[in-house]
């Protein structure tokens, strides 16, 4: 059962997923929303636009229909009529053109958005495949379209026949008025009912535009085996990021030991905590160069007695640098007063060791907030009246 449930598409197209689609052409578009636009655009041009270019067909009409004597001896005169005609005839309806040719471009990013992508007009000779054709054909898509037309069918023939049947009376009496006007009459009333009729569209964008965007949607769902394929081809797999963490700490653990030998001093606890410290003229506080526990504290110290570096033992300041400090990080404000203890002693033991004299003395005595030391601080919270 949960491989089943693996394998069916209920998981929504990640954001990889709908731009791999959009690269492809693959958007979702309404063909009811963009016919609608330009036919109700194209009825609002014809309102508005319509005397002015009937007045110029009527005109031009009789200018190209009128022949004179020297018209009709010379077919370059004929020729250039004809084409001032057509040319004046596309300049009239060029704004009309012009506005159906901005809503045609436009109108459709309404649903999708732009988008340019040669991919949708590339040869792809899988389209003729018999098999795929006629399974596009029962498809639910298939279906649905063919739904849609007989939808489109009846709504606007049924909104047609009932405009036309209201208006029977009128449109019998135009046939008794005077020609001139019984054409401007018969132009307006063809102009507002294909208004009414085209605006009867709106109910079909109403339903199919909502309906392409679940369709799209739906198309690009993605198996939950997909999704976590895709996570990790994105993210890359747990095994690969845990390598990598791997050999990053390696490669930290290896640049902390070669700073090692720099330091001036290897604090200790004795050997479950090391903390390598360096200080040097210039510095504003004493930085930590290195640290470990367990296995890795001995490494230090060995590394240390190689090199020849003061190791001390001081468990509190020890475990407080380990758990309150990363390798680069300066020492806290609340510990410069235990580091320049330390640091003082193992500059005395140089010079001891250098010109004799008097031996420093160990200082047994360092203070460290018992804040900053996690085992002070249990002995502390555990002490008899430490709540009160």
């Amino acid at each position: 059962m949960a491989e089943d449930s693996d394998l069916e598409r209920t998981e929504a197209a990640t954001g990889k997923r709908l731009e791999e689609a959009r690269s492809q052409g693959n958007i979702p578009r309404s063909r009811e929303l963009s016919t609608f636009a330009l036919t109700m655009t194209g009825v609002a041009m014809l309102m508005s636009q319509g005397g002015k270019l009937s007045h110029y067909i009527m005109d031009l009409t009789r200018r190209v229909l009128t022949f004179d004597h020297a018209a009709l001896l010379s077919p370059d005169n004929m020729l250039e009529r004809f084409k001032d005609a057509i040319f004046g005839t596309l300049w009239q309806m060029a704004p009309i053109l012009g506005t159906l040719f901005f809503v045609a471009l436009f109108v459709p990013m309404l649903i999708g958005g732009w988008n340019f992508t040669t991919k949708a007009v590339e040869p792809n000779f899988g389209k003729f495949n018999l098999i795929s054709g006629l399974g596009r054909l029962v498809s639910l898509n298939s279906a649905t379209e063919a739904l849609k037309a007989i939808l489109k069918s009846l709504l606007i023939g049924g909104v047609a026949t009932t405009v036309l049947w209201k208006q029977r009376q009128e449109i019998i009496g135009i046939g008794q008025m005077p020609l001139e006007s019984g054409l401007a009459k018969l132009v307006d009333m063809m102009i507002h009912n294909f208004f009414i009729i085209a605006g009867a569209m709106i109910l079909l964008v109403a339903i199919d535009a909502p309906y392409q965007l679940w369709s799209y949607h739906k198309k690009l769902r993605m198996t939950k085996d997909e999704v976590k394929r895709e996570y990790k081809e994105q993210e890359g797999s747990p095994e690969v990021k845990g390598k990598i963490r791997q050999m990053q700490r390696e490669a930290a653990r290896r640049r902390m030991m070669q700073a090692v030998p720099t330091a001036n001093v290897i604090v200790t606890n004795p050997t479950h905590y090391a903390v390598a410290l360096l200080y040097k003229e210039g510095m504003r506080a004493p930085q930590v160069v290195a640290k470990g526990s367990l296995i890795l504290a001995e490494k230090i110290i060995d590394l240390a007695q190689e090199n020849r570096i003061a190791i001390m033992r001081v468990p509190s300041f020890a475990r407080a640098l380990y758990f309150n400090t990363e390798p680069g990080d300066e020492i806290p404000s609340r510990l410069y007063a235990a580091a320049a203890q330390v640091l003082a002693y193992v500059h005395q033991l140089k010079l001891y060791e250098i010109n004799g004299g008097l031996a420093p003395v160990y200082p047994d005595q360092i203070e460290v907030p018992a804040d900053l030391d996690p085992q002070s601080k249990r002995q502390h919270d555990a002490a008899p009246g430490a709540s009160e």
